[in-house]
C-alpha cells in the first residue's frame, strides 16, 4: 500500500514537473519571439481608434511605406495590423508564407452580421471555406473558362457596337459587358443592358452596401464586439443581409426551376447538380454564386475603364498596340482568342493599366496563423496583414518612375512578356481571386477588339483627371469623356461586329 502511494506520488511529481517545464518553455520561447521587434510604424492607437488612415487610404498607406519601409506595422490596442508595400516583401511574405496567411481576420460587420459567414471572400479558413473553394474551382480553372470564350467575344463585339453608337457612355457600356458575362457564367442568363436589367440594378445596390462595410474601420463593432448585442445596433446590417440573401435565393431558385435539359451551363447549375459532392446548404450555394456575380460585375468594368483612360492619356503607348494589331491581325478580320500569344504589346498594355490604376487599391485583409519572421522583424500570430496593391505598384525598385505609364517595362529585350515580374492584381497566395482566368479573358478580348476598332483620344474640351477615383475598396473612375476614331470603315466595322464570323 505504501509502495503504491509512493509510486503514485512519484508519477504526480513527474507530471507536475513536465507541466512546469512546458509552461516555462512556452514562456521563454514566447519571450524569445517577442524579443524580435515588430516592423516599424506609427505610434500605437487606443483600441477604439482607427489605426489605418480614414480617408484616401491607399495613397496615405503608400506615404507611410515611404516613411517607415516596405513592411509597416500599426498597433490598435492589442491588435497588430501589418501593411506590405513592396514587390520583394509581398513575394517573400504574401506568397512564400501563403499557407500562414490563408485565413481572414474576424470581420464582425461584414463577415458575420452582413454575410452570416457565407461570403467566400471573407470566410475564415476551415471546412466551410474549403468546401466553397472546391465547389467553384471546377468552373473557374483555366481549362474550364475556355468554354466561355465564344460568349465573351460575342459580348465584347456588342461592347464595340455600344462604343460606336454612344462613346460618351463608355463606362456604362463596360458595366453592361461585365454584367452580361457574369450573369451568363453565374446563372446562365444574359442582361440586355446594364441599366434596365432588374438583377443588375439589384446587385449594384448590394455591391454599394458591401463597399461601405468593407472600408477599414467603418464599423466600431469590429473593434468593440460587444456592440453587436446592443439593441438596434446592427439593424442596418441586418436589413442589408436580408436584401442580398433574398436576391441570391431568387437567382438560385430560378435556375433550379428551369428545365435542366434546356438550361445553359452555369456555375449555379453545376452547384445544384453536385450538392452531394460539395455539401453546401442552399443558402451557402446562393451566397457563393451571388458573391461571385457581385465581384465580377464590379471589378471587370473598372478594369476596362482604367485601360480606356490609359489609352486616351497615353497615345504613344496605344500606338504601339495599334502597330502590333496591324501587323498580326490586319484590317480584314477581327482579333480572336487564338491571337493572344502573338500580341505581347497588348498584354503589356493590360499589365501596365492594372499597375497604373489598380482595381482594388489596398487589397483584402489576411490573418497570420503563426509568427512570420522577415528580415529581422516579426509579424505576430493573429496580426491582420494587407498587401497594399497601390503601394506595391509604386515600388520604385521594380517599377522605376512608377507614375509614368510605360507598358514596355513588362517586356524583355526580345519583346516577350517577362516571366519574372509578378502580376498582383488578383491578390495573393491561397486567397487569390478564383475568377482571375475568366477576368483575364474578358480584359484581353475587350482590349483587342477595342484597339483594333478605334483610336481613343482625350477630348480637347474635356481633359481627363487621371486622379479622380472614388476612395473605396474597389476604386471607380469618376465619369470622363473620350473621342473614338474608327480605324476601320464604319459600315464594315459595324458589319464585322454584328456577323458571327468566327470563334476565338
Amino acid at each position: 500500500m505504501i509502495e503504491a502511494l509512493t509510486m503514485k506520488a512519484g508519477y504526480t511529481a513527474v507530471i507536475a514537473a513536465i507541466g512546469v517545464l512546458a509552461v516555462l518553455y512556452r514562456k521563454f520561447s514566447s519571450a524569445g519571439r517577442n524579443a524580435i521587434p515588430l516592423p516599424p510604424g506609427p505610434p500605437a492607437r487606443w483600441f477604439w481608434s482607427n489605426a489605418l488612415p480614414a480617408v484616401n487610404i491607399a495613397h496615405a498607406l503608400t506615404d507611410v511605406v515611404r516613411e517607415y519601409g516596405p513592411v509597416v506595422s500599426f498597433r490598435q490596442g492589442s491588435q497588430v495590423i501589418v501593411v506590405i508595400g513592396s514587390v520583394e516583401a509581398a513575394m517573400s511574405i504574401m506568397e512564400k508564407e501563403g499557407g500562414s496567411l490563408a485565413d481572414r481576420p474576424r470581420s464582425i460587420a461584414g463577415g458575420e452580421m452582413l454575410s452570416r459567414g457565407m461570403r467566400i471572400l471573407l470566410a475564415r479558413s476551415g471546412d466551410r471555406f474549403r468546401r466553397m473553394r472546391k465547389a467553384i474551382h471546377t468552373n473557374l480553372q483555366p481549362k474550364a473558362t475556355e468554354a466561355y470564350q465564344d460568349m465573351q467575344r460575342e459580348n465584347a463585339r456588342n461592347f464595340i457596337l455600344d462604343i460606336l453608337n454612344d462613346a460618351k457612355n463608355h463606362q456604362n457600356h463596360a458595366k453592361r459587358y461585365a454584367a452580361s458575362v457574369i450573369l451568363r457564367v453565374t446563372y446562365g442568363k444574359s442582361a440586355p443592358t446594364a441599366n434596365t436589367d432588374p438583377e443588375v440594378i439589384h446587385i449594384r445596390k448590394v455591391i454599394d452596401h458591401f463597399q461601405v462595410v468593407m472600408r477599414p474601420g467603418a464599423y466600431l463593432v469590429d473593434r468593440v464586439p460587444l456592440l453587436r448585442y446592443l439593441p438596434g445596433y446592427g439593424k442596418q446590417l441586418t436589413e442589408w443581409h436580408h436584401v442580398e440573401l433574398k436576391l441570391y435565393r431568387q437567382q438560385l431558385g430560378r435556375v433550379k426551376s428551369e428545365d435542366q435539359n434546356k438550361a445553359g451551363p452555369s456555375i449555379t447549375k453545376t452547384l445544384l447538380e453536385h450538392t452531394e459532392d460539395h455539401q453546401l446548404s442552399p443558402d451557402e450555394m446562393s451566397y457563393l454564386a451571388g458573391s461571385l456575380f457581385g465581384a465580377g460585375v464590379d471589378t471587370t468594368a473598372v478594369g476596362i475603364t482604367a485601360a480606356i483612360m490609359a489609352a486616351a492619356c497615353h497615345p504613344l503607348a496605344q500606338a504601339k498596340v495599334h502597330e502590333e494589331l496591324d501587323m498580326v491581325i490586319g484590317p480584314d478580320r477581327a482579333p480572336i482568342f487564338g491571337d493572344s500569344s502573338s500580341l505581347p504589346q497588348l498584354h503589356a498594355f493590360l499589365l501596365e493599366a492594372f499597375r497604373w490604376r489598380p482595381v482594388i487599391r489596398i487589397g483584402f485583409p489576411h490573418r497570420a496563423t503563426k509568427d512570420i519572421i522577415w528580415q529581422g522583424y516579426r509579424i505576430p500570430e493573429g496580426a491582420t496583414v494587407y498587401g497594399c496593391h497601390w503601394a506595391i505598384s509604386r515600388d520604385p525598385i521594380v517599377f522605376p518612375d512608377p507614375e509614368i505609364f510605360n507598358p514596355q517595362r513588362w517586356l524583355d529585350e526580345e519583346g516577350h512578356v517577362k516571366d519574372n515580374m509578378k502580376f498582383i492584381a488578383y491578390g495573393f497566395g491561397r486567397r487569390v481571386c478564383p475568377g482571375m482566368h475568366l477576368a483575364n479573358q474578358s480584359m484581353f478580348i475587350n482590349l483587342a477588339l477595342l484597339f483594333w476598332s478605334f483610336r481613343i483620344a482625350q477630348r480637347p474640351d474635356a481633359p481627363i483627371n487621371v486622379h479622380a477615383f472614388s476612395d473605396a475598396v474597389i476604386s471607380h473612375a469618376e465619369p470622363f469623356e473620350i473621342d473614338v476614331i474608327p480605324r476601320i470603315e464604319v459600315a464594315k466595322l459595324r458589319e464585322m461586329m454584328t456577323t458571327n464570323d468566327c470563334v476565338g
